[in-house]
């Protein structure tokens, strides 16, 4: 999220930060987007007995900003298919393998176990299937020998800094 922050700090980046909302009351980066002066919301998934719930309050919220897009940045909770239709196209993630390879959890490890060449990570819009929408842009980054999963997943984040403030500005620029 620091990235995204950063670059939404360029005057020549079009797009801003309405809200940075956080089912985690801990999350770091509410405590960053204070930092900036950036609204915060906090609505903790486990106030709430079913999905819907939670997702219909996180709808409240958003309605209160002016939000075109929403981006998923730490945010791991899996979303209804009733919130990401609403939503669609409008709402992206960014996952640490070169989708459609290795959805889901343990992507390093799972690459390096294959005997891949070349891991990264991908910026996806998100649908109702998990880490299945349609790809805004990856980067690559080579596998190495000796590799261990936290080695390549520090290699991957560099490239996440850099991939997700692209992908916003891509989107964003569509807006115009």
């Amino acid at each position: 999220m620091l990235s995204i922050i950063e670059a939404c700090k360029a005057a020549d980046f079009p797009a801003e930060i309405s809200v940075v909302l956080s089912n985690n009351p801990n999350a770091q980066g509410l405590i960053s987007a204070k930092e900036c002066a950036i609204a915060t919301e906090i609505i903790n998934h486990k106030e709430y007995k079913t999905r819907e719930d939670f997702e219909s309050e996180i709808e409240n919220r958003l309605e209160n900003y002016d939000v075109d897009l929403i981006v998923l940045a730490g945010f791991m909770r899996i979303l209804t298919a009733s919130f990401t239709d609403k939503w669609l196209d409008k709402i992206i993630n960014i996952h640490p393998s070169l989708l459609p390879d290795y959805k889901g959890l343990n992507t390093h490890e799972r690459a390096i176990n294959d005997g891949k060449k070349e891991g990264g990570c991908t910026v996806h819009f998100v649908n109702a299937d998990l880490d299945s929408g349609p790809v805004i842009l990856q980067k690559r980054v080579p596998i190495l020998e000796g590799d261990t999963a936290d080695i390549l997943a520090a290699r991957v984040l560099e490239q996440e800094h850099k991939a997700y403030p692209e992908a916003i500005k891509i989107i964003a620029s569509s807006f115009l």
